[in-house]
């Protein structure tokens, strides 16, 4: 299993912690609100987690640490959202 984690500041500038983990070919998405105890998971990962994971991976990518399979799949997953809307 791979884990990809970052922090991001809400609009409200509150931090924001996210973990995607990737099983097999399944991502799921975890992000929680640093003040927060628990994770949320999430079932569908929005567009805007994606385009920040896709240029997580492609650093990663550059620096050896993951395949470029994950890149692909993570740009797969990317139009997909687009095209739900």
């Amino acid at each position: 299993m791979k884990k990809h984690e970052w922090r991001e500041n809400t609009d409200e500038g509150v931090i924001r912690l996210v973990r995607v983990t990737q099983h097999g070919a399944k991502w799921q998405l975890q992000s929680r609100l640093k003040s927060d105890p628990e994770w949320t998971k999430f079932s569908v990962i929005p567009l805007d987690d994606l385009k920040t994971l896709r240029a997580i991976l492609w650093k990663k990518y550059q620096r050896n640490r993951v395949p470029y399979e994950h890149v692909l799949e993570v740009d797969a997953l990317i139009e997909a959202a687009k095209r739900r809307g």
